[in-house]
């Protein structure tokens, strides 16, 4: 039974890796957040444009 807790304890005392993995997972969040915010308001903005465009369009 010892020996199973002491094996139990080192594995959960080795946290290494541990940082590393967080800051990935966050920045991968991040990225997609990013995307998708860029391919929202890239869809706003022709929105905004094509409307521009035939505002002119009618005036011309």
């Amino acid at each position: 039974m010892n020996l199973v807790l002491h094996r139990l304890g080192r594995f959960t005392g080795n946290d290494e890796g541990q940082d590393l993995l967080e800051y990935a997972l966050l920045i991968a969040l991040i990225a997609l957040v990013a995307v998708a915010a860029v391919a929202f308001a890239g869809s706003q903005v022709n929105t905004i444009f094509q409307n521009i465009g035939n505002q002119l369009a009618a005036v011309v």
